[in-house]
């Protein structure tokens, strides 16, 4: 057996999670005993940390954790260790706004590590985005936001998305990255240009010095293409779109039937 230690990297959503959002028994025991035999497991997701540190604390994990697809990456047990937040330009932002209202889109959000901005009251979506209580402030960005963006999402109308999309590609795609979110949810969701998972997993490979080919790393959208290309085994979940399937190495089970158990027990011998 391989004792140089590995760095697991999990998707939350639709990976890691079962589709009731709680990471089961046999995930656990399995990432309990890689951590006891040296490996590091790091999390690495779309959430911002507030909705990502329950599951952090539930694996008891001591490692930096990439958020926001790469655009804040910290290390929620060692404030030396930095952080490293890249924000949206703020002009930038504004002109996004201004576009997104002559389509009359649901709404936008723009969050700021802990702070979520609303453009609109939406008791529906408030729900969704309040998980570990972060400031919320309703009301025009324009006005409300003060300073660079870490993320913003935009829920139009379905029939609109690819029209915003185009807008993004044509006049923003040296500023802005743009992803839309899996069904039901017709949300566009921007982070700064250049910014991805893999860039946030390839500053703790850095720090922990281990090469891409001991990085494995499991993923099911489009948000997590870049990570599984950067790893040197990229596992797709069964329930993973087909691009995801495409870039990776290999396919496990999906997130309801233990995929990353499955595997990792396999692939480690446990």
């Amino acid at each position: 057996m391989e004792t140089k230690p590995y760095l697991i990297a999990l998707d939350l959503d639709g990976t890691l999670l079962k589709d009731d959002k709680t990471i089961s028994e046999s995930s656990s025991d399995v990432i309990r005993k890689l951590l006891e035999d040296g490996h590091y497991v790091c999390i690495s997701t779309g959430r911002p940390f507030r909705a990502s540190s329950v599951y952090y604390d539930q694996l008891q994990l001591d490692t930096p954790i990439v958020n926001f697809n790469g655009a804040f990456v910290h290390h929620p047990k060692d404030q030396s260790w930095g952080r490293f937040h890249t924000s949206l330009d703020l002009e930038v932002v504004k002109q996004i706004i201004e576009v997104s209202e002559t389509y009359n889109v649901h709404n936008i959000l723009a969050e700021i590590v802990d702070h979520v901005y609303f453009h609109y009251h939406d008791e529906k979506l408030i729900d969704v985005f309040t998980m570990g209580s972060p400031n919320i402030t309703v009301g025009d960005l324009r006005t409300n936001l003060g300073q660079d963006v870490t993320s913003v999402l935009i829920h139009a109308k379905e029939e609109d998305v690819p029209a915003i999309r185009s807008y993004l590609s044509d006049v923003h795609a040296e500023m802005v990255d743009h992803r839309r979110w899996a069904a039901p949810w017709h949300v566009i969701e921007l982070i700064k240009s250049g910014i991805n998972k893999a860039v946030g997993l390839e500053k703790i490979t850095d720090y922990y010095g281990i090469p891409p080919e001991r990085v494995i790393a499991f993923g099911d959208e489009d948000n997590d293409l870049e990570m599984l290309e950067f790893a040197g085994c990229g596992v797709a979940m069964g329930n993973g779109i087909e691009g995801v399937k495409s870039v990776a190495n290999k396919v496990t089970k999906s997130n309801e039937e233990d995929g990353i158990a499955v595997f990792l027990k396999d692939y480690f011998a446990l």
